[in-house]
C-alpha cells in the first residue's frame, strides 16, 4: 500500500512557478518558451538547461544598478565556463574573472581580449602566475611573497592589482567566506606597511584595489565597510586606475528569502565611490565579480525519477543524478527547489529527493511536490552556479549534457559523456617489460 503525507498550500506551487521563471502554459513548463518536457525528450536526462535571457537580464540588472558610474563586470567564470554563457557574455560587454590560468585559456578561447580578463589565483605555482603575464591579462596578487617574486621578475614593466583581506566576516557559509581573519585569501589591511616596502624595494606599479569577502551577502553595509576600507588604503596607492569590489550578491532559493537589494545597495555604493573619487583626485573605474548572480537562476538540472521507495518514515524519489552532479545541496547544505514538472496538477505530497550515488546524496529534504511517479521529470532549480562546474565522475558516472535556450532555440552546448570520456587518459601499463 502506497502511504504518503499530503501537503495542501497552493502558495509554495505559485512561487516555483512565477519566481523560478519555469511559466506553466497549458499544463506544461515552459522556460524562455521552449517546452521543458520536450527538450528532455530530446537530449535526455540528466540535463543542464539554460536560460540565455535569464543571463543577459541579471548582467543588465547590475549595469543599470550602478548609473551613473561605468562599472565594469568581471563575471566570475567559475560559476559556469561553458564557453557559449562566456562567450554571450562577452558579446553583451562583460569581462571576466578567472581564478586558474585553464579559466584564462578558456576566456581568451571565448574571444576576450586579454586587458578584459583578470586572474586572481591563491596558492598557485609562480610559473602559473607568469604564464598569466604572457598571456597579457590583469594579474591580483595576494601574497606578500608572490608579491616579491613578482617584482624581482618584473619591477614596474607589469602593473598589477592587489587583493587584501578586510578582515570582514560575511557570506552564508564558512566555505564561501574569504575576507576574515582567518582565511587564506588576500594580504591583510595591518600588512600594508609591508607591502608598501615591497612595493618600493622593487618599483612595483599597482593599479588596482581588490577586496571579495564572500557570497551570499545581503547587507550593503558589509560592501560599504570593505569599500571604506580600500578607500582608507588607497591614499597609499599613488598610481590607481580601478578599485574592485568582487562579488557575493546573493539570489534567493526558496519562499521568504531575502535576496540582495542590487539597486539598494547600487545607490550607497554609488554616492561613497563618488565621493572617494573626488578625494582621490581623479575617477576610478569600479569593478564587480558576481558568478552566482548571473548564472544561478538561469539553470536547471533536469532528472528522471528512477524510483519511488516508501520506507517506515519517508517517501524517497530516487532519480538519474545525484552529488556527482550537484554537491551544492551536500556540501554547503544549499537549498534548490525542486518541481515536478511531469505532473503539474497532481496532488501535493511530501518525498525526499535522492540520488543513485553509493552513498547519502540527498538533493532535497521533505519536499513538497506534486505526486512523483517513476518516470516523472524533476527540475532542480537555481542550479546555473557551481552545478556543472563542480560536477565529478564520482562512481564513473557520466557528467551530463548542457542545453542553452536563445533567441527561441534550445541548442545543445555540450555532449553528454561515454565510456570514452572516462578511459581517454588512463593508460595500460604493459608489466611484462
Amino acid at each position: 500500500m502506497y502511504i504518503c503525507k499530503t501537503f495542501t498550500y497552493v502558495e509554495v506551487f505559485f512561487f516555483s512557478v512565477n519566481k523560478f521563471r519555469m511559466d506553466l502554459i497549458n499544463d506544461r513548463y515552459v522556460v524562455a518558451g521552449q517546452d521543458v518536457l520536450s527538450i528532455c525528450e530530446e537530449f535526455g536526462t540528466p540535463l543542464y538547461l539554460y536560460d540565455g535571457d535569464k543571463i543577459v537580464s541579471q548582467y543588465n540588472h547590475l549595469m543599470e544598478a550602478f548609473k551613473p558610474l561605468e562599472i565594469k563586470i568581471k563575471y566570475a567564470c567559475k560559476a559556469l565556463t561553458n564557453l557559449n554563457v562566456l562567450r554571450l557574455l562577452k558579446e553583451h560587454g562583460s569581462g571576466l574573472d578567472t581564478v586558474s590560468i585553464q579559466e584564462v585559456e578558456l576566456g581568451l578561447i571565448a574571444g576576450f581580449k586579454p586587458e578584459d580578463i583578470l586572474y586572481t589565483p591563491n596558492c598557485v605555482s609562480f610559473d602559473e602566475i607568469k604564464r598569466a603575464v604572457d598571456k597579457g591579462v590583469v594579474i591580483n596578487i595576494d601574497n606578500i611573497s608572490i608579491l616579491e617574486q613578482f617584482g624581482h621578475e618584473y619591477g614596474d614593466s607589469v602593473p598589477c592589482c592587489i587583493r587584501l583581506n578586510p578582515h570582514i566576516m560575511a557570506g552564508g557559509n564558512l566555505h564561501i567566506s574569504t575576507g576574515h581573519i582567518d582565511s587564506k585569501f588576500g594580504i591583510s589591511i595591518y600588512q600594508i606597511p609591508l607591502l608598501l616596502r615591497v612595493m618600493q624595494t622593487y618599483n612595483i606599479k599597482v593599479v588596482g584595489l581588490h577586496m571579495h569577502t564572500g557570497s551570499d551577502i545581503l547587507d550593503a553595509e558589509v560592501f560599504l565597510r570593505g569599500a571604506d576600507l580600500l578607500f582608507d588604503a588607497a591614499s597609499n596607492f599613488k598610481d590607481l586606475e580601478f578599485m574592485d569590489f568582487g562579488s557575493g550578491f546573493k539570489v534567493a532559493y526558496r519562499e521568504g528569502d531575502i535576496a540582495t537589494d542590487i539597486d539598494g545597495i547600487g545607490k550607497k555604493i554609488v554616492d561613497r565611490f563618488q565621493t572617494f573619487c573626488t578625494e582621490y583626485g581623479k575617477d576610478l573605474e569600479l569593478w564587480f565579480e558576481p558568478g552566482k548572480y548571473i548564472v544561478s537562476e538561469s539553470g536547471y538540472l533536469l532528472v528522471k525519477t528512477n524510483v519511488v521507495k516508501q520506507t517506515v518514515s519517508t517517501v524517497f524519489a530516487g532519480v538519474d543524478s545525484g552529488q556527482n552532479h550537484l554537491i551544492r545541496p551536500m556540501m554547503y547544505d544549499a537549498y534548490h527547489q525542486i518541481t515536478n514538472i511531469s505532473n503539474p496538477t497532481g496532488t501535493r505530497r511530501i518525498y525526499s529527493v535522492v540520488g543513485y550515488i553509493c552513498e547519502t546524496d540527498t538533493l532535497g529534504y521533505d519536499r513538497s511536490l506534486s505526486e512523483v511517479r517513476e518516470g516523472d521529470i524533476l527540475a532542480i532549480h537555481n542550479a546555473g552556479a557551481y552545478g556543472f562546474s563542480m560536477a565529478t565522475n564520482y562512481n564513473s558516472r557520466f557528467r551530463p549534457a548542457e542545453v542553452m535556450v536563445y533567441n527561441n532555440k534550445a541548442k545543445l552546448i555540450r555532449k553528454k559523456e561515454g565510456m570514452e570520456d572516462l578511459v581517454r587518459n588512463q593508460v595500460m601499463a604493459d608489466w611484462s617489460e
